[in-house]
């Protein structure tokens, strides 16, 4: 496998790069509704940073790695790692000076290396980010069914917090796409307690049912973002909304 290198000055540089020239160029929103750093069930109380947590995710665009990285650094105080395709890093090898490692899940051998490195960063305190459907489907693909290397996960580490996270993408009212992130109640069991395959169904389940309303919310109000949430970067004005500023002077 191919292990995170994390670089502090590459990770500014690329913020500001990931922020102002890529994501802003892309989409004329990005949207938080929820924390990354959610309150604990039924204590009430904050996370600490070092909490260990794994951050689940439904996985519909290439995109979703750039956003999520963009969320973690503008918004939580943990120390976030991202699970990745191995083909995929191989070829974006920079992603692994802002925390991405790899797993191959055509290689038994590699996934058992992945699982334990994933165990040990989470032992240390740290926050992984994976997509539990092995693969890039379709947002509305369903149902949504997880492999049971998350339940494992959380198995071999019972302190993990388990977090759902939804993305959804669309154009509404403009021609460029916006995208709207959702943060869910924290998952917290005895892990220990379950099979690997049962907390895969259970928290496939959480997701979907999370999507299932995310989106519905969405098409309910018809907009691209959820009413109150963070704006993760500035507004872009659309090509329609130019045309009508240009408009307006020209009118004068």
């Amino acid at each position: 496998m191919i292990c995170a290198v994390k670089s502090k000055p590459f990770n500014r540089i690329f913020s500001l790069y990931n922020h102002y020239y890529l994501l802003r160029r892309r989409f004329r929103s990005f949207t938080l509704s929820g924390s990354l750093d959610p309150l604990l069930p039924n204590t009430g109380s904050p996370m600490e940073p070092d909490q260990p947590v794994i951050y689940f995710m439904n996985h519909s665009s290439w995109w979703d790695g750039l956003l999520l990285f963009h969320a973690s650094q503008q918004t939580s105080r943990g120390d976030h790692y991202v699970m990745m395709e191995e083909e995929q890093l191989r070829q974006y090898a920079f992603f692994r000076k802002l925390g991405a490692y790899s797993i191959n899940k055509e290689n038994a051998s590699s996934i058992r290396t992945s699982l334990q490195y994933t165990t040990e960063l989470l032992h240390s305190g740290k926050r992984v980010w994976i997509f539990p459907q092995g693969e890039i489907l379709h947002q509305d693909a369903r149902p949504i069914e997880f492999r049971p290397g998350i339940g494992l996960l959380l198995r071999r580490s019972p302190r993990a917090v388990a977090v759902p996270v939804t993305l959804c993408h669309g154009m509404v009212q403009h021609d460029l796409p916006e995208v709207s992130m959702q943060v869910g109640t924290p998952v917290i069991e005895e892990w220990k307690a379950w099979k690997s395959e049962e907390i895969a169904t259970r928290l496939s389940r959480v997701l979907e049912k999370q999507l299932n309303d995310h989106k519905s919310e969405l098409v309910r109000i018809g907009q691209g973002s959820l009413p109150g949430a963070f704006p993760l970067i500035r507004h872009v004005r659309s090509t329609s909304e130019k045309y009508d500023a240009a408009r307006k002077r020209v009118n004068r």
